[in-house]
C-alpha cells in the first residue's frame, strides 16, 4: 500500500513524553511561583531576589506550608501522568493491538483477512503492510499447493486407473494376448514413473537443497542438444545453437535439467514439418541469458503466462505420444527461481514461443560475497 511519509513512532513517543514533561514542569513552576509570592500586593509576574528568600520565612511560607502543598501537587502530577500516559500509550499502541488481533484471526481462520491499517507511513504501518503482503503471498502459495496436490492426485490416479482396467480385462479374458497387455502396462507404468520423478525433482528444487558451483550455460546447451537430437530428427525439427561462454553459479544437474526441459518443450511444441529451434546464450551486465525459441502455431498472449503452471500442457499443440507429464515449464520456473533468476515467456509474432532465462553471472556472485 502506498502511503505518504509520516512521523515515526519513536519520534511521536518522544514528542508526546516531552510534551507531558513540559506540562508537568509548568504546573510545578506555577505552583511554586504562586506560593513564593504569597502575600505580596505587587504583580506576580515581576519579582526580585528578595522574593526567593521568602521561601525560608516561617511567618510567610516555610516548610509547614510548602511541604503539604508540594505533596498535593506531586500527587496531582502523578495521577495526571498516569492517566495521560495510559491514554497516550493506548493511542500509540492501538495499531499494534490491531495487528495482534489480525494475527489471531489468521491463526484461527482463513488467510484472506487483511489489516489494512489507515494513516501515513510509520513503523506500525510498515509492519502492517508487510504483514498484509506476507498474508497475500502465503494465501497464494497455499492455494497453489492445494491446486498442485489436486492436479498431482488426478495425474497419478490416471495411470493407476488404466493399470487397474488392463488387469481387470486380463483377469476376465484369460485367452487374451498377454504381449499387448504387457506392452500397454509398460507404457502406463513408465508414465507414472516419469511423473513421480518430476514431482520429486520439483520438491527438491523448491527446498534449494543442492550444491552450487561454476556452470557454463553454453556447454549445457550443447549437451542438451546432443541428447535430444534423435528426438528432433524424429519430429523433423532442426536445432541451431549459438552464443558465448555464459558462466553462472548453481547446480550443474538442475541447470542441465532446465536446459533439457526447454529444448524438449521446444521440440514437442513445434510445427509438424520443418520446425526450427534456436538456442542462444549471452552475457550481459551481471547476468547470463539463455534463450530458447521455436517455430509453431501462434499462441494467444493470455495463454502464455499460464504455461508455467503445473500440469498445464496445451494439448492441442502437442505431438501425440510426447505429451510429457505437464511439469516441464513448471520445473524450469522453479529451477530458475532457486538460482535467483527470472523466467520470461513471450509469444513469437510468426508463431511459436520464446523463453528467456536470466541468471546472475558468476562475477556478480563474487562481488556479492
Amino acid at each position: 500500500m502506498d502511503r505518504r511519509q509520516g512521523l515515526s513512532v519513536r519520534l511521536k513517543l518522544t514528542l508526546s513524553y516531552a510534551g507531558f514533561l513540559v506540562i508537568a514542569g509548568a504546573l510545578l513552576l506555577t505552583a511554586v511561583w504562586v506560593f513564593l509570592l504569597r502575600g505580596r500586593s505587587q504583580s506576580l509576574v515581576v519579582s526580585d531576589l528578595s522574593d526567593f528568600l521568602r521561601v525560608f520565612d516561617p511567618s510567610n511560607f516555610g516548610p509547614v506550608v510548602f511541604v503539604p502543598a508540594g505533596i498535593l501537587v506531586l500527587a496531582f502530577l502523578l495521577v495526571f501522568g498516569l492517566v495521560g500516559g495510559w491514554i497516550l500509550a493506548g493511542r500509540m499502541l492501538a495499531p499494534l493491538i490491531r495487528i495482534t488481533d489480525a494475527t489471531r484471526k489468521v491463526a484461527n481462520g482463513p488467510l484472506s483477512h487483511r489489516i489494512r491499517l489507515p494513516g501515513r507511513r510509520d513503523e506500525f504501518r510498515e509492519l502492517a503492510d508487510s504483514f498484509d503482503t506476507m498474508l497475500a503471498q502465503l494465501e497464494a502459495h497455499v492455494a497453489e499447493q492445494q491446486r498442485f496436490a489436486a492436479n498431482a492426485s488426478h495425474e497419478l490416479r490416471t495411470p493407476l486407473a488404466v493399470t487397474q482396467a488392463l488387469l481387470d480385462v486380463a483377469r476376465d479374458d484369460p485367452n487374451r494376448d498377454t504381449g499387448e497387455l504387457v506392452e500397454r502396462l509398460r507404457v502406463v507404468n513408465s508414465r507414472a514413473i516419469d511423473l513421480t520423478e518430476a514431482l520429486l525433482l520439483l520438491s527438491r528444487v523448491n527446498q534449494r537443497s543442492f550444491t552450487r558451483e561454476h556452470v557454463d550455460l553454453s556447454l549445457l546447451a550443447e549437451e542438451a542438444t546432443e541428447t535430444l537430437l534423435p528426438l528432433a530428427e524424429e519430429h523433423d525439427v532442426t536445432i541451431e545453437t549459438s552464443g558465448d561462454t555464459s558462466t553462472t553459479i548453481g547446480s550443474p544437474s538442475l541447470l542441465l535439467q532446465l536446459t533439457t526441459n526447454l529444448l524438449h518443450n521446444a521440440i514437442g511444441h513445434n510445427l509438424p514439418e520443418q520446425g526450427i529451434v534456436w538456442v542462444h546464450t549471452s552475457v550481459r551486465t551481471d547476468t547470463v541469458v539463455l534463450t530458447v525459441e521455436n517455430t509453431g502455431e501462434k499462441l494467444p498472449s493470455q495463454l502464455v503466462p499460464t504455461l508455467t503452471e503445473p500440469f498445464r500442457r496445451g494439448t492441442e499443440r502437442l505431438h501425440t505420444g510426447h505429451a510429457g507429464v505437464g511439469l516441464g515449464l513448471a520445473i524450469v520456473e522453479s529451477i530458475t527461481h532457486a538460482h535467483d533468476g527470472t523466467l520470461v515467456l513471450t509469444p513469437r509474432p510468426a508463431g511459436g514461443l520464446r523463453v528467456t532465462v536470466h541468471l546472475p553471472a558468476a562475477s556478480a556472485h563474487v562481488r556479492q560475497v
